[in-house]
């Protein structure tokens, strides 16, 4: 058994959702202590939280970084503003805190998902570390096909994943539903479909005449009236229960209840992150993207989704009747171009054994199968 130390970045849930599908596939072999901060934290502590103790794992609140909005709009100068904040003021502590755990603990692997402090720690301590996140792409991936504002983007971003994971060697592996040519020098970089839970990949599709929806609680209300015109039910998750609404519907948030309504759906219209999109398209799912305009990242999710025929989509805030419109009249087309993908996307099982390979490479235990 070897002992896992694994952090998190903790805005939205993505991080926390990749990061506990893994948990669950590695905690009956190996101890595992999880760092996570806002979001990722308030999605774990259900999880893994003190009164509902799982054996071999422990969850501990660190602070991090988290995305600033401003009159509902990611505002990426308070955003990064408060990220050189937390570099100057918080960083050093985390880091200080990860090294005296480190040596208590003697953990056999580090594991970061885009979070900075446990990289450095691991690094000054000579544990080895791992990469496991979609950040990546923007660093390792050949993004050429990306609109050139995007690929400014990335460019700009691959300086702040170097800046996360330091220099020197670590393993890398990077999950995401799509695959382009790594670009040379990174072909060392792993790359694995979106990690799915085994319940969300034992679920067997259905197709039924309503549109899903997983909007933000800032989302304007302009975006409501667009989807409340556009000729279907549509099932809402994330803004709390509400009452129906002529054709909308609004839900709390229930795992269970959104994978069978991510299963039943006609198409999913939601933001464009990594894991949700990639859940989405294992169940043979169409897909509106619609990320906000400043959300760069997720645009590039969006480019890749429409480039595969998958979907399409447009910003938040340019969302209306029409660009919707255009996209149900083909959903029969981005189905059949959806159906290859059916069932093909998960990634579990590779970054499980990707894991154990590292381990096994600095002598944590003995060599394992993919399957074990």
């Amino acid at each position: 058994m070897a002992k896992i130390f694994y952090s998190m970045a903790g805005e939205g849930r993505g991080h926390a959702v990749r990061v506990r599908t893994l948990v669950e596939h590695l905690r009956h072999k190996h101890e595992l202590v999880l760092f996570a901060s806002d979001d990722a934290y308030d999605f774990l502590v259900k999880s893994y939280g003190e009164t509902c103790a799982v054996e071999n794992v422990r969850l501990v609140r660190i602070r991090g970084i988290k995305f600033r909005y401003t009159g509902g709009r990611l505002d990426l100068v308070k955003s990064i503003g408060h990220g050189l904040k937390y570099a100057w003021r918080d960083l050093p502590s985390v880091v200080n805190g990860f090294l005296r755990r480190i040596e208590v603990d003697r953990p056999d692997l580090c594991i970061s998902d885009f979070e900075a402090a446990l990289p450095r720690a691991a690094r000054r301590a000579g544990v080895p570390l791992m990469s496991l996140d979609h950040q990546h792409v923007l660093l390792a991936y050949d993004l050429r096909g990306l609109p050139l504002l995007l690929r400014r983007y990335a460019w700009w971003m691959s300086w702040s994943i170097r800046a996360y994971y330091g220099r020197g060697e670590y393993e890398s592996v990077t999950s995401s539903f799509y695959t382009p040519p790594l670009k040379p020098g990174f072909e060392h970089v792993r790359q694995v479909g979106p990690m799915l839970r085994d319940d969300l990949a034992a679920t067997v599709p259905r197709h039924e005449a309503f549109l899903l929806s997983y909007l933000r609680p800032t989302t304007p209300p302009r975006v409501l009236e667009t989807l409340a015109a556009c000729g279907f039910d549509v099932r809402i998750y994330g803004l709390g229960e509400r009452p129906r609404a002529g054709r909308l519907s609004f839900h709390a948030i229930d795992e269970r209840a959104f994978v069978e309504d991510l299963a039943g759906c006609a198409a999913l219209v939601s933001a464009a992150g990594n894991q949700l999109l990639g859940e989405a398209l294992y169940l043979g799912k169409p897909v509106f993207a619609i990320p906000e305009e400043l959300h760069h990242e997720q645009q590039i999710n969006a480019c890749f989704l429409k480039q595969m025929g998958a979907g399409d989509w447009t910003t938040l805030e340019s969302f209306s009747p029409s660009p919707l419109t255009r996209f149900l009249t083909r959903l029969d087309e981005y189905r059949a171009n959806v159906a290859p993908l059916c069932g093909r996307l998960n990634g579990t099982p590779d970054a499980v054994a990707a894991i154990h390979e590292v381990l096994a490479k600095h002598h944590r235990l003995p060599t394992m199968t993919a399957g074990t």
